[in-house]
């Protein structure tokens, strides 16, 4: 089955991520993004606080189930840590 792994990580991580991805044969393309983090206050820093929001970087990969858990595995000691991940089910997928 295919899902759509998302992984929400720390700008700082950005390069290790995408050469971890990148080296994965079996990742055959992802799209990355800034993001906003927001919540989590005992994470924060007080700039972070006062601003109410945490600089993240988003990464989507629609891949196969079995995949994502080879991704998962590797995150802690190929990128780093503070990384959040989820998985959601693919219905389609397709081009025009």
């Amino acid at each position: 089955m295919k899902i759509l792994l998302v992984l929400n990580i720390p700008p700082a991580l950005e390069d290790d991520m995408v050469d971890y991805l990148l080296e994965m044969e079996e990742v055959r393309g992802f799209t990355s993004f800034a993001a906003q983090g927001h919540g989590g206050g005992e994470q924060l820093t007080v700039t972070e606080q006062v601003s109410g929001r945490r600089k993240r970087v988003q990464f989507e990969i629609i891949i196969d189930e079995d995949i994502a858990d080879r991704v998962i595995a590797g995150l802690s000691t190929r990128v780093g840590k503070d990384i959040a991940y989820w998985q959601l089910p693919v219905s389609g997928i397709g081009h025009t």
